[in-house]
């Protein structure tokens, strides 16, 4: 005898009881459409992706090591919408790191910056910018937990592979500086 598809049968068994007739084996199926489950779809929440700015330092570039973090950020899921290789000139490192332009360590900053090529990213996804974050580890490299592109790549505070955008605003301001509007790809 069939039994009733109730609120204690899971779709499964709610999908057999109806296609199920008497006399029928168990699991042979019915002519008919195949049945996948409730029909009712849950959506999934709306969210708009956040981009984020990772620039691979000169001494990421020069270790080569700029294949590494592509690849974790592809790994985790994130879309790469741009990328160039360039030599950044003071001008658009003091824009950049206007903050820290009164630092006694900012004209250290500028001559490594500025030491070699870098690699500008733009990444896109959810969270992105809080992931990235988890991704790339403490900027002191000798506090930077292991996993993380820092703790297993960077040799010291000065020289530590990466910088990601510490918050959504600072990503938007960032990315204008480093790239044009139509350089980044849907």
């Amino acid at each position: 005898k069939v039994r009733p598809a109730g609120p204690a049968m899971g779709s499964l068994g709610r999908c057999l009881a109806r296609k199920k007739k008497r006399g029928q084996a168990g699991l042979s199926r019915p002519p008919g459409p195949r049945c996948y489950g409730s029909g009712k779809k849950k959506p999934l929440p709306p969210w708009d992706p956040e981009k984020t700015l990772v620039l691979v330092k000169p001494d990421a570039v020069q270790r080569r090591l700029v294949g590494n973090v592509i690849q974790r950020f592809e790994r985790r899921g994130f879309k790469l919408v741009a990328m160039k290789l360039l030599q950044a000139d003071q001008g658009l490192l003091d824009k950049h790191y206007q903050q820290l332009r009164q630092k006694p360590f900012y004209p250290a900053l500028l001559a490594y910056m500025t030491s070699g090529p870098l690699v500008a990213m733009v990444w896109e996804g959810y969270n992105v910018v809080r992931s990235t974050r988890a991704m790339v580890g403490d900027t002191d490299s000798a506090a930077a937990a292991a996993g993380t592109i820092r703790g297993d790549f960077s040799m010291h505070v000065s020289r530590n592979v990466v910088h990601a955008s510490d918050s959504v605003e600072t990503a938007r301001r960032e990315i204008g500086f480093w790239f044009q509007r139509d350089e980044l790809v849907a």
